[in-house]
């Protein structure tokens, strides 16, 4: 790294220099009429003695926060665990980027949210997620109904794929008991249950489990109400809990009408709402369609403020179907229901997947009742503006899932064409995620 990408815009160090330049030049005439005037003490003197201490004040303050600026992007740069791989500086020119990239807020949870925060979080480091807490299954259901507090899982998944973090930790956080009367619970849901513990409320827990981690970003529940997802079917019955929703479906050979909370009158978080305010760009999905995406977007007060956020309004599509949620499902059917828990205007772009999958893990989804959601643009409205690339991504255990690298440039991409653009204001974030993306691409 030369000297002249050490003044690169974004590491916050020109102007220090520049004040440290000033303060050195401001001493040195202070210093020069001093001696060569000899002792004479009049109020030249004491003009030149004040010109030479704010020189010194000059060199004081801009070495204090040169200092400061350079050791603050060390730690992030330790914290990424990178200094055995790259040149410190290199290092802290990226940490103090990342700083200055776009505000995105990503609403949802499940995988599908965990996994696009992944490949998000290598772009900037504002990042805020809004996690649905009307979980009721599995471990998350086992503590919510045992000690009373917000389903940790979402949030967990969350808080991994943000922290940066030894990969022995985030394996750590995710580990799940084999036997005994833990069994099947996670490591990281007991963690976040004893931060409970020991913390005012349940956001406090988060924040402190953000720092233990070194999260780079925000996750926030949705609401610190304790609610229940319920849905009304299409024959017309009730079903209260989450995990009971899907089920009840396929028992009775029905689909979803609608879903809602109760309390129906719940707040959301106000740090949740802070954040869509000012984001320029909000993503909804991937994720289950009726148990991730909208009980977020149900409480009213979320629904509005997405809908009046001047950002971007993203839809990331599913690319399979669900079993007793969306079964028989196209695209336009998913923005339908939409629209429908949350009035027209809520989207302005959807990300879709035209890839195709490998027929050998095809077949065994369509075992299990799910199918590829079929992008049938002649029944979406003009004013939503539809992308199709390729996500496909199988993991190592074999399960199909988006692929994180792909679908968070493709956002970014969106970003740079669609936000910076139109405030001049931000040209140095322009300059910066330009270059982003195109490392990212050639790689």
């Amino acid at each position: 790294m030369s000297l002249f990408d050490w003044i690169k815009p974004g590491l916050n160090l020109k102007r220090w220099i520049i004040m440290g330049t000033l303060g050195v030049l401001v001493f040195i005439l202070g210093v020069s009429k001093l001696l060569f005037r000899g002792a004479i003490f009049d109020w030249y003197f004491l003009l030149y003695l004040y010109i030479t201490i704010i020189g010194i004040m000059f060199i004081y303050i801009s070495t204090k926060f040169i200092f400061k600026s350079i050791f603050a992007l060390f730690m992030g740069a330790a914290n990424n665990n990178g200094l055995n791989r790259h040149k410190i500086e290199e290092l802290l020119y990226e940490q103090r980027l990342l700083i200055r990239g776009p505000r995105i807020v990503a609403i949802g949870g499940g995988t599908g949210l965990s996994t696009m925060l992944r490949g998000l979080k290598e772009y900037t480091s504002n990042i805020t997620a809004i996690v649905t807490v009307a979980d009721d299954g599995g471990g998350s259901g086992v503590l919510r109904e045992s000690l009373g507090i917000l389903p940790p899982g979402d949030i967990r998944n969350c808080l991994v794929a943000l922290a940066n973090t030894e990969p022995l930790m985030e394996e750590l956080m995710q580990y799940r008991f084999k036997e005994g009367n833990l069994k099947g619970q996670s490591f990281g849901n007991l963690f976040i249950a004893a931060m409970s513990g020991i913390s005012s409320n349940f956001e406090e827990a988060i924040k402190k489990m953000s720092d233990v981690l070194a999260v780079q970003g925000k996750v926030f529940p949705a609401t610190l109400s304790n609610v229940t997802l319920c849905a009304k079917l299409e024959d017309g019955s009730i079903v209260r809990g989450e995990s009971k929703i899907p089920e009840a479906a396929l028992e009775k050979k029905t689909k979803i009408e609608s879903i809602y909370l109760e309390p129906g009158d719940v707040k959301p978080l106000e740090e949740a709402i802070m954040a869509i305010e000012s984001a320029d760009c909000i993503i909804m999905g991937p994720g289950s369609l009726y148990t991730s995406v909208l009980p977020n977007l149900v409480i009213k007060e979320i629904a509005e403020s997405v809908k009046n956020s001047k950002a971007i309004k993203v839809y990331v599509s599913n690319i399979m179907t669900q079993p007793g949620e969306t079964d028989g499902y196209k695209l336009s059917n998913h923005l339908e229901a939409i629209e429908k828990h949350c009035g027209k205007g809520i989207i302005n772009y959807v990300i879709a997947n035209n890839g195709k999958i490998p027929e050998e893990y095809y077949e065994k989804y369509i075992n299990d009742g799910q199918y590829i959601v079929e992008t049938d643009l002649e029944n979406i409205d003009d004013d939503i503006f539809v992308i199709q690339e390729n996500f496909v991504d199988i993991n190592k255990y074999g399960y199909l899932r988006h692929n994180t690298r792909k679908l968070a440039n493709t956002i970014m991409r969106l970003v740079l064409k669609q936000v910076f653009p139109k405030n001049r204001r931000r040209i140095l974030d322009y300059y910066y995620l330009s270059e982003k993306i195109k490392d990212k691409t050639e790689v």
